[in-house]
């Protein structure tokens, strides 16, 4: 049986506050949001199914097994919740399908084809509302989905192996009213020209950035000597950055502009899966933006402060078991 664990802050004093058990194999992803006043948790995992905890009050509302094998990606769509007050949530899987679920009312809604291997990673726009989703797939493309005509918009090529990890570029600060007409897409659903991107992390050992509009490859980033497990947009003072985790056991900081490394983080004794920007607010300090942090098959979460190279605040150890 997998477990997952949450604990209340970074600190060296971290306390475990909730455990969730129910998956049978492997948990490769969760997702977190609130709708209205409820806190929920989704999962995905090896045992080809989507589990949707309700947070409050620790106790497991929902179970998809829309799924023909492994999910590798979960992704709650606050599209869906805004706009059509429905409790969706995407799933990405090994049978090359993304599936969409009303977990409220327990029904399958769509599912997306077109990718002709496994689908990894996935992640919903920020701006328009979410009404945008990317994938990445072992066919070696990423697409670019619209969401509210369920149809892919864009394919990106590229990569020389599978993608394992996408990330959308945050909302722009020109941007941030939705409701703006020069920030809504037209009916056939072709973004306007905002500027945005996608970067993506592979088995080719490279972070790539695509112009959404164009489909165009921006940048390349070279510097994993293994597969790029995860790669994350910065935000805020971090907005020129990109972290990744990589199956070398690094977590390395990238300067958009000029295409360079700034830091390596090294401590992990295992590949790092998951990467983050700022989790959590920190007491007694006026500067969340300089905490990063990194999830590992070593069982461990580790916090870094992207200041200094060899500066790790803190590590949280998980399950020990197998």
């Amino acid at each position: 049986t997998s477990t997952v664990f949450i604990f209340d802050t970074f600190h060296s004093s971290s306390k475990l506050i909730n455990t969730f058990t129910g998956h049978t194999k492997l948990v490769y992803n969760i997702d977190y949001l609130t709708f209205g006043d409820c806190q929920f948790i989704c999962f995905g995992s090896h045992d080809n199914t989507v589990r949707v905890w309700d947070v409050d009050n620790n106790k497991q509302i929902q179970s998809f097994n829309e799924h023909a094998s492994y999910v590798y990606c979960v992704k709650f769509s606050s599209y869906h919740y805004s706009d059509h007050h429905q409790n969706v949530i995407y799933s990405s899987s090994y049978d090359n399908t993304i599936c969409f679920c009303d977990f409220k009312h327990n029904k399958q809604l769509q599912i997306f084809n077109g990718h002709t291997d496994c689908i990894y990673g996935i992640e919903f726009s920020q701006f328009n509302d979410g009404i945008y989703l990317c994938s990445g797939s072992g066919d070696n493309t990423i697409r670019l989905w619209y969401v509210e005509a369920s149809k892919s918009l864009h394919v990106f090529n590229g990569h020389e192996s599978g993608v394992l990890y996408v990330d959308i570029s945050p909302l722009q600060s020109n941007n941030k009213n939705n409701n703006n007409d020069n920030n809504k897409m037209n009916k056939i659903g072709v973004i306007g020209g905002n500027g945005y991107t996608i970067c993506s992390g592979s088995f080719d050992k490279t972070i790539r950035i695509w112009d959404i509009e164009t489909t165009k490859q921006l940048n390349i980033f070279k510097g994993d000597t293994h597969l790029v497990w995860s790669v994350k947009y910065g935000s805020n003072g971090l907005v020129n950055t990109i972290l990744s985790g990589s199956e070398d056991k690094s977590v390395r900081l990238w300067d958009i502009r000029s295409g360079g490394q700034i830091q390596v983080f090294n401590g992990h004794t295992n590949a790092v899966w998951s990467v983050e920007y700022s989790p959590f607010v920190i007491k007694n300090s006026s500067d969340n933006s300089n905490v990063i942090c990194s999830g590992s098959f070593d069982n461990t979460i580790r916090f870094w402060d992207i200041r200094s190279n060899k500066n790790e605040l803190c590590k949280i150890e998980g399950d020990k078991r197998r």
